[in-house]
This record gives C-alpha cells, structure tokens and sequence, in this order.
C-alpha cells in the first residue's frame, strides 16, 4: 500500500520505449523527406547573417565607434552614457575579442530584425482578434517556459549545425516578447482617440498606422528591448550549435578550464549587452516623453 502511494503508477518499460521510438523514427523519417526543402526555405537567413558580418568585419573600427558615438547620443542625448558605450567597445577592441563582438553583434541584429518582422504583425494580430490571442497566448507561454536548450535538439536534428539553426533557435526564443509588448501597447491605446479616427472616416489600416502603432511604439520599443536582451543571452547558448562570435571562447574556457578566456569573453558579454540595453532603453524614454509631449 505505502509502496503504491509513493510512486506513481507509469506506462510500462515496453510501451513508454515503443511510443518514444516511434516519435523519434517519425521525426527522422520527416526529416530525411523534407530536410533538403527546409534547408532550401531557409537559405536566405544564411544571406542575412553573411551580409551582417561582412558589413561589421570589413567596417573599420573608427567609423563604427563613430557610428555607436552617434546612435547613443541621439538616444541619451547624454555623455555619459556615449562615452560608456565607446569605452567598452574601446576594452572589447584592446583585448582580442573585436571580430568575435562582430560577429556576436551580427547575430543579434539579424535575429531582433527577424523578431520584429515576425512579431509585429503577430502582436497586431492579437490585439484585433482575441480569438487569435486565446490561440497564441499558451504558445508564447511555452516558448518562454522551455528551457533554452531544447530549442537545440529539433533545430539541429532539421538543418544541422551552424549559422542559420543558431539563428533559428535564437529567434524562437527571443520573439515572444516583442510579440505580447505589441499586443499590449495597441491594447493600452486610448479608446477616445481610435473614436476620434472613427469620426474623420479612417480606415483600419490608417488607424492602425497613424494612431495606433505611432503611440504603441514607447510599449513597443520596450519588447525590442528585451527581445535584443534575450536574443544575447541565446547566442551565448547557440555557441554549441557552431555560431560564430563571443559564445564559443567561453564554452571553450568552460570545456578546458580556461578561467582568464572565460571571465575577458564573459565581460564582453555584459559590456555588449549593457550598451544595448542603455540605447533601446533610452530611445524608448524619449519616445514616450515626446508623446507625453504631444498629448499635451
């Protein structure tokens, strides 16, 4: 009895190995069937992330120095934080780690502009239709639940390893919030101004583009922001898959105990994901106060 109430009752050993064999020879069969169509569909990702590193690579390093300078002043209109953003590119540059940052840079700006064209319209989407909301939602809810890793084995056992399952695998698990900030920032719309385009005879699309996503875009910018955040952090991960860029010397550091690689590449990290974060969080700022502005 004590026995019985303490373990929970399974499948048994034969059926539970002949359901698993069964879902892993389906996934290979599909696999080996339409492997060649997939790989096929998603060659143009291969041209983007190409196309990113070619133009951080061959670059040189002063203008893109310039090129930050400039995008987090117009952010920030601060100092600080511009000379923050310069300086840690500067130490990137000085400690052996400028094209592996490219390269990492070039993953994310590849994958936060497929999130966007991916997760825009979707969020749109679910804020029109709650009928597409209700069927979304638990997929976003999963998306965010799995752990990072799992989103490796299904990619990989697809398209193999490389570049475009890395970049794959790093939309996936950075997209869901850009989509639900989407949703909830033309959600968050005030009713009395979408009543006040009813009333000048607007159609749904220019109500959509001239009021709706121009005062969603603090809310909007927002999901950016954290989908450029967890888009880095899934890099890092993708580094097992064969991506390119700061992910591979630390898993390297991990695998050979190499302490110093480890803490320089893991602090290139951070540097890159704190300037990130510092522009797309300032650009948002100045969006919301210029419609603060506006309203008034």
């Amino acid at each position: 009895m004590t026995s019985w109430l303490t373990s929970f009752p399974q499948l048994s050993d034969s059926l539970l190995r002949a359901l698993q064999r069964s879902i892993d020879n389906g996934f290979r069969s599909f696999t080996r069937s339409y492997g060649d169509l997939i790989e096929g569909f998603f060659s143009p990702l291969q041209t983007l992330l190409i196309w990113f590193e070619r133009l951080l690579l061959g670059t040189p390093w002063p203008v893109i120095l310039l090129v930050v300078a400039g995008l987090a002043w117009g952010a920030s209109r601060s100092l600080r934080v511009v000379i923050g953003s310069v300086l840690t590119l500067v130490l990137i540059g000085l400690f052996g780690m400028w094209a592996d940052t490219m390269k990492t840079i070039s993953m994310v700006l590849a994958a936060t502009l497929l999130s966007i064209a991916i997760g825009l319209p979707l969020g749109v989407l679910m804020a029109r239709s709650a009928r597409v909301q209700r069927v979304v939602s638990p997929i976003l809810d999963i998306m965010q639940t799995m752990p990072s890793f799992v989103y490796l084995i299904p990619v990989v056992m697809l398209l193999g390893i490389g570049r475009v399952p890395g970049l794959i695998a790093v939309v996936i698990y950075a997209l869901p919030p850009m989509i639900r900030l989407t949703n909830l920032g033309i959600r968050q719309v005030d009713p009395e101004v979408l009543e006040a385009t009813d009333a000048f005879g607007s159609s749904a699309w220019q109500k959509l583009v001239k009021a709706q996503l121009p005062l969603a875009l603090p809310t909007i910018m927002a999901g950016i922001n954290q989908t450029i955040m967890m888009a880095l952090a899934m890099v890092v991960i993708a580094s097992m898959i064969g991506v390119q860029g700061l992910g591979q010397p630390v898993l390297r550091a991990i695998s050979n105990q190499y302490f110093t690689l480890g803490l320089f590449n893991g602090f290139a990290i951070v540097g890159i994901a704190i300037l990130f974060d510092r522009i797309s969080q300032a650009w948002g700022k100045r969006l919301q106060k210029h419609r603060e502005a506006s309203h008034d």
